[in-house]
């Protein structure tokens, strides 16, 4: 079932981004908005009385909204809250982009403050809120301004601030609201049509008004089924064998649903113990399919509860669920799942509001990207189960997919988390069922071994930093509480402390807050490496063939310290992750450069807050820096060494006892505009890295100046590619394998299609991409079949092909069987 997208109702946790260039713009011109730890109420903006002669700005946030106008007598600046002002012995202040500009007067019942100024500050803020002794009482963000007038500082929030509100219980009281329509409720197509159960916990904040968002967590791939008198597992029936029962790993992320469900948020924890016992014998893809069914089935469900048109469900949810508001959070298998559930959902007819979604631990099979989701790839770097962090393609694959994609893109490497302990239920010592710590205390020491370091985080401290950061990108993401967006674009400097756990970042701006100088993912005209380095355009490992034209990054057969490079399960020889490999020896002569001429038109950089670019150091070592410089019209230039902004060209630890550490993984480096000093930034011609001239090796990516905002999110509009099976004989030469694209578009798109040999030789394992010019919604591609004219081990052969990473479209059906008859057979 799905319905269309229902009205909202006030008092949300935040204010809802939508869609479309006007709504766009909208929330371009939004504030930097803070709500406190306990929540707050949405109010929408109003406007001061008396009114003067002309408007000047107005805006709101999820607790307060603002106006100023302006008259001969100056501005008049009107600040309007949810809530009346504390009781307190200061006097309170009307602060303006973080400046006190003076006193204020309030009404009576405390919900409104004014003043008059002549101040130029007030004329086109960007943010008005309450100040106390000249400064503001909750944590003030600046944001880019669209107007181009100017750059602002940096959030004043610390990491210490940011966990604390992101941990903490918020202001309503929270019920359950579970429910249980046994172990066959549902049937689903990508379990060749076997049934699966209909299960979840849910948590309802009682006296929040109105309809609340919903969250919806998805856990992974664990044993189904468990017997209490034995401690054995079974993961080989389904329903569960007599003497078990299910394993309750739903229950795993309560404490992260305790905490959003305080905030306002309704949140859904879905069982999938049924695909997990059944994923291995009857998918063509490891039950992802599968698994984003079973979301939108039970989205569908929640939609009639909230009808009140779904018996057995509880009263709790009617008239409070809004599903034009949701995000979804999946761990390991159920990371690929929710990707997958975000793609099905945009290709219904009335979709719901999938508007964020994070891939926790992921894994990435079949390398489908997400483009115009607000999204935050979460990587573990002591995972020991999804070693090789493939989740990563996610982030990798989906930055350059739609043109008009608008949303943040961040991928979280998280020091001392193991895969498993995400989830209490997977948690030795606080699981009911047998769990384990996937991290071998004998494949590397720094992560876990006889004598523990302090890189590895107790089972308490993942928890508590999983909690920080789902409750954070949700709070962001779908209630609009930007204080919370330092937490996903590194903009606290070379890492964030969140609880106990060091968090690295990277993370891309939406496309209308970015300007993309140099993506780095091939030659470019205006891109030159100078003096004595060379730079080598590269993607994947020596010894794993891609259709790429680019030659490999590495020669280590290590792939789990490469996430970027990881070959994926369904698209093995799909290119992965291009990128620029500068290198250079020792010299005493001119130095290694790479130099990015900045192209006419995108010069003006004043309108954004950064000079991004992703960087590591090379797996070769040692550890090195660059200097990064900018230069104007004039030749003048500002210079900064990289290591003051980031630690991306230290490497990693490991105590060098394994082949999955360290890892080799590209942080985002951001130098501050506003700390540039000495040019002329309507007027930048030039971005060099200089290499010191000690030997070294750097891998670098996405240049580009940006302002970084959580963007507005939703369903992709971009065409769905899909492939179809056939059937042939041996001796016909092709298998004509049919791709086609849901609706034309009006420029290329491009996709790539990988065959995946079978237990016979007719068809080999290899790749290709495949173009759909402009206004075409169907290419035919025949695969080549060889006569080997030797009997098969059986009459049919079936091979599978998979479609991946499209540019200008997304995944719809990505995978179909080929048949092919041996014609030596008598059968």
């Amino acid at each position: 079932m799905s319905i269309p997208r229902p009205g909202r109702r006030s008092e949300r946790p935040g204010p809802r981004r939508t869609a479309g260039p006007v709504q766009a713009t909208v929330a371009a011109l939004a504030l930097a908005l803070t709500l406190p730890a306990t929540g707050t109420a949405f109010a929408a903006p109003a406007s001061p009385e008396p009114q003067p002669a002309s408007t000047t700005a107005t805006g709101s946030a999820a607790d307060r909204s603002w106006s100023v106008t302006h008259s001969a007598d100056g501005y008049h600046v009107t600040l309007k809250l949810d809530d009346p002002l504390p009781v307190r012995d200061a006097l309170p202040e009307i602060a303006v982009d973080g400046a006190s500009l003076g006193y204020a007067r309030q009404t009576t019942d405390g919900h409104t403050l004014s003043l008059v100024t002549s101040d130029l500050r007030a004329a086109h803020p960007d943010d008005v809120r309450v100040a106390w002794n000249g400064a503001t009482d909750t944590i003030t963000e600046s944001r880019h301004a669209p107007r181009g007038t100017g750059r602002h500082g940096k959030p004043t929030a610390t990491a210490a601030s940011l966990t604390e509100a992101a941990t903490a219980k918020g202001r309503y009281h929270v019920a359950r609201a579970d429910y249980d329509f046994g172990d066959t409720a549902v049937t689903l197509g990508g379990l060749s049509d076997r049934s699966a159960e209909l299960r979840a916990a849910v948590w309802v904040p009682t006296d929040a008004k109105g309809e609340r968002p919903v969250v919806l967590f998805l856990h992974g791939r664990h044993s189904a089924c468990w017997n209490a008198d034995t401690s054995k597992t079974n993961n080989a029936a389904w329903p569960c064998p007599e003497g078990y029962r299910p394993i309750p790993s739903y229950l795993g992320y309560n404490a992260t649903a305790e905490t959003l469900a305080s905030q306002g948020y309704a949140v859904v924890s879905v069982s999938a113990d049924g695909i997990n016992a059944q994923d291995a014998s009857f998918t063509d893809d490891a039950g992802t399919l599968a698994r984003g069914q079973l979301v939108l089935d039970h989205l569908d469900l929640l939609a009639r509860a909230d009808k009140g048109t779904a018996p057995g469900m509880s009263r709790l949810l009617k008239g409070r669920l809004d599903l034009s508001s949701v995000g979804l959070m999946g761990h390991s298998r159920g990371g690929e799942g929710v990707v997958k559930a975000a793609l099905l959902n945009a290709g219904r007819a009335h979709p719901y509001g999938i508007d964020a979604v994070l891939p926790l631990a992921p894994i990435d099979f079949g390398r489908e990207t997400l483009p115009d989701v607000p999204m935050a790839v979460v990587l573990p770097y002591c995972d020991g189960d999804v070693s090789n962090q493939q989740g990563q393609h996610f982030y990798d694959d989906s930055r350059y997919t739609g043109a008009d994609d608008d949303v943040l893109r961040s991928s979280l490497m998280v020091m001392g988390a193991d895969h498993n302990f995400f989830n209490t239920e997977w948690t030795p010592g606080v699981a009911v069922a047998p769990a384990s710590d996937d991290w071998s205390a004998s494949t590397d020491a720094v992560c876990g071994g006889a004598s523990p370091t302090t890189t590895r985080l107790t089972a308490a401290e993942q928890s508590e930093a999983g909690t920080a950061i789902m409750s954070g990108f949700f709070q962001l993401t779908l209630g609009g509480q930007d204080r919370f967006l330092p937490l996903f674009d590194g903009s606290l400097g070379k890492s964030t402390t969140v609880g106990e756990a060091t968090v690295y970042s990277e993370a891309q701006a939406p496309g209308r807050s970015r300007s993309d100088i140099a993506p780095l993912t091939g030659p470019a005209s205006h891109v030159t490496v100078t003096g004595g380095g060379t730079g080598t355009y590269c993607a994947g490992f020596t010894g794993r063939p891609t259709i790429s034209a680019l030659g490999a990054c590495t020669s280590s057969t290590g792939t789990s310290r490469f996430p970027s490079w990881t070959p994926a399960n369904y698209a093995g020889n799909v290119e992965a992750t291009p990128l620029l490999h500068l290198t250079w020896p020792d010299s005493t002569g001119a130095p290694a450069e790479a130099v990015v001429e900045v192209p006419k038109g995108s010069r003006d950089v004043r309108r954004y807050d950064s000079l991004a670019f992703r960087a590591a150091v090379d797996e070769n070592g040692p550890d090195t820096d660059l200097t990064v410089r900018l230069t104007d019209g004039r030749g003048r230039t500002a210079a900064v060494a990289l290591s003051s902004l980031s630690d991306a060209l230290k490497a990693y630890p490991s105590s060098g006892t394994s082949t999955l550490l360290p890892k080799t993984w590209l942080q985002t480096v951001n130098w501050p505009l506003a700390k540039v000093r000495g040019i002329d930034l309507s007027d930048v011609r030039r971005i060099t890295l200089t290499a010191p001239a000690t030997a070294g090796g750097v891998y670098l990516s996405d240049v580009a100046f940006q302002s970084v905002r959580a963007g507005s999110g939703g369903p992709s509009e971009l065409p769905q590619v899909s492939v179809a099976g056939t059937s042939t004989t041996e001796n016909a030469g092709t298998a004509p394998v049919t791709v086609t694209l849901s609706r034309s578009s009006r420029t290329p798109v491009t996709v790539n299609l990988q065959t995946v040999a079978g237990t016979g030789t007719q068809l080999t394992t290899s790749a290709r991409k495949i173009t759909f010019p402009a206004r075409t919604t169907s290419v035919t591609v025949p695969l080549p079949v060889t006569d080997d004219t030797a009997v098969q081990p059986a009459a049919d052969t079936v091979y599978k092909i998979y479609v991946s990473v499209p540019v200008g479209a997304v995944i719809g059906q990505d995978y179909a069987r080929v048949t092919v008859h041996d014609d030596e057979s008598t059968a």
